[in-house]
């Protein structure tokens, strides 16, 4: 290898570690980098507020991002540490706040859809006792094709991002 070469190769490890090394890691990039995640999807905001109660079921906020040209459809989610996981809605009929489960939720491309309080929302049931405020846990979406894109949620202490989903149990 001639010294220009060596150089040359030298230069672009160096441009490529640098590059890398200034990149972070963002939750974007983490829910894209699941091998499962279709093309064009992404998922920021992970979080999981945890009860005040213990046994009552936690709430998982989010938003999703279509960035490609297909609408996708989410139709299940499973959270670690949670025994189980629902898709959620709370909606207001004849001037009171109702919460119903989902099948599906579509996101339209070029769209996005944001899991937030007093709207679409995952309900997570039987919490693992090791999930505590400023930890970490994974949340996984599967859509209707079964295409699955995964993303880390932050847990956060009872009442700093949720509602009260104590009439919830059982749901």
């Amino acid at each position: 290898m001639t010294k220009k070469t060596l150089a040359a190769t030298f230069a672009a490890l160096a441009l490529a570690l640098g590059t890398a090394a200034c990149s972070g890691s963002d939750e974007n990039a983490a829910a894209t980098s699941s091998p499962d995640a279709p093309a064009g999807i992404s998922v920021t905001d992970g979080r999981l507020s945890l009860p005040a109660v213990k046994g009552n079921p936690a709430a998982v906020y989010f938003t999703i991002r279509n960035v490609s040209e297909e609408p996708v459809t989410i139709r299940a989610v499973t959270v670690a540490g949670a025994g189980s996981a629902q898709l959620h809605e709370t909606t207001e009929y004849g001037g009171k706040m109702d919460m119903q489960e989902l099948v599906q939720v579509p996101v339209q491309p070029g769209g996005e859809v944001v899991f937030e309080q007093a709207g679409k929302h995952v309900m997570a049931f039987d919490l693992d006792d090791d999930l505590a405020p400023g930890g970490e846990t994974e949340v996984t979406l599967t859509f209707v094709n079964g295409d699955k894109v995964s993303f880390p949620a932050k847990l956060m202490a009872p009442g700093t991002a949720d509602m009260d989903h104590s009439a919830m149990e059982g749901m």
